[in-house]
């Protein structure tokens, strides 16, 4: 390990990998290039410190280094053990970002390098699953006075932070980008969608058409991740607890079914909730030899670990993120990437197209974030729409797309109420 307390780095000599992957990456993000530029010249985070923690990738990098060209001093630590890349690290400790993340590390260590993540006493925080944020909370009150707010992508963690505002123990004002429009419909969507798929598909190298998969959770992520399922010649069961979102996989043309049915026909399994326990033991039990098992959920809670160690007689790993559980009737399950999420944890993550429109909104999140220091309350807000408009113009811009616009007539006409049938 290369550290100092500046960084501390797997080995600092990968990075020139590291920044070709980055350079490679900056190529399909033109709006979050624009946005550089224009921080390039604004500099409106010039003596503003930002602590960011997510997963430490390609294009996250793109994100930390425009916000680092903006004027800010920048400290990074991971969101998940298994998405680093470490050359992508390497070279972001290069470019003078304090930066404290190896693929791979323990619990203990992702914590203790969140922890001097931390120590730059900073004035935003970019989180990604809400960690920093509740570890600031639980164990860091003393930095508080110096946070104005932070952003959160996630719906694992926005569901954890509007928990906190209920329970009144919010200390400072949150942006959820996982709720604004340019992140939601396309991320979680088609991003999750495709990323997830290709997970699976280097790790196992099988194939999807013919096969039974299972989908659990039918929110955006799932939505996503059951489309490219169909694509690729999958027929498709989803498993819901909202009646809503599961007559709307019905009507969408999937079959719906609870988790002990699905359990008896499914060959892939993917869970998609953010919630706890939703593949467990008496699944398990229920589910044919060969079964693959992935997560596409942000924490590695939704298939049963514990679970299914419990059952097993034999546990081994058959190649890179594929671990093979023998149960005692001689029945094979396979876990990928450790119950983490795949398309990180065995994959690059979402396409860079896709993290270009998210990780503009986290930049312009932190912009807002300083410019209305001191005017928002602990709560949880969406950022304005104007923003979100912002990035789907500059998108279509240069997708060579050109839309339409209102005429003052039809502008008129619907801000009135006089004019009827």
């Amino acid at each position: 390990m290369d550290c100092t307390k500046d960084y501390c780095v797997k080995d600092l000599s990968l990075a020139p990998s590291g920044e070709r992957k980055i350079d490679w990456v900056s190529r399909f993000m033109p709006v979050l290039r624009s946005i550089r530029r224009d921080f390039e010249g604004k500099k409106p985070f010039k003596g503003v410190r930002i602590a960011a923690t997510l997963h430490l990738e390609m294009k996250t990098a793109f994100l930390l280094l425009t916000l680092k060209a903006g004027g800010a001093e920048v400290s990074a630590a991971a969101s998940n053990p298994l998405s680093t890349q470490d050359d992508v690290v390497a070279a972001l400790a290069k470019a003078g970002v304090r930066v404290y993340a190896i693929r791979g590390e323990s619990r203990e260590e992702y914590y203790e390098n969140m922890h001097r993540a931390l120590d730059v006493r900073p004035n935003i925080i970019i989180d990604d699953g809400a960690d920093m944020i509740s570890t600031v909370h639980r164990e860091r009150e003393e930095l508080v006075p110096d946070i104005w707010g932070a952003s959160e992508e996630t719906t694992t963690g926005v569901i954890r932070l509007r928990a906190m505002e209920r329970d009144g123990v919010l200390k400072f004002p949150i942006i959820a980008v996982n709720d604004s429009y340019t992140k939601y419909l396309f991320d979680n969507r088609y991003g999750t969608g495709q990323s997830t798929w290709d997970g699976i598909i280097r790790t196992t190298n099988l194939l999807v058409a013919g096969k039974n998969v299972v989908v659990v959770g039918y929110g955006w992520c799932g939505r996503g991740i059951a489309m490219r399922a169909k694509g690729l010649g999958a027929t498709v069961v989803v498993v819901e607890v909202d009646p809503i979102r599961a007559l709307e996989a019905r009507m969408d043309g999937f079959l719906v079914m609870d988790m002990k049915s699905a359990a008896k026909v499914g060959d892939i399994f993917i869970t998609s909730t953010g919630d706890i326990n939703c593949i467990r033991g008496e699944h398990f039990e229920l589910m044919k030899d060969g079964v693959i098992l992935a997560n596409a959920g942000h924490f590695d809670v939704e298939i049963s670990k514990p679970d299914l160690e419990a059952l097993s007689v034999e546990v081994k790993e058959i190649r890179p993120n594929i671990r093979e559980y023998r149960l005692r009737d001689g029945r094979r399950l396979y876990l990928l990437a450790d119950g983490r999420l795949v398309n990180l944890a065995a994959a690059d993550g979402h396409p860079a197209e896709i993290m270009d429109m998210s990780f503009s909104l986290q930049a312009k999140a932190a912009e807002y974030i300083k410019e209305n220091r001191g005017k928002l309350e602990p709560r949880v807000y969406i950022l304005p729409r104007g923003i979100d408009e912002m990035v789907a113009r500059i998108k279509l811009a240069s997708m060579g797309i050109r839309i339409e616009e209102l005429t003052e007539e039809q502008r008129r006409y619907l801000e009135s109420w006089e004019q009827g049938t």
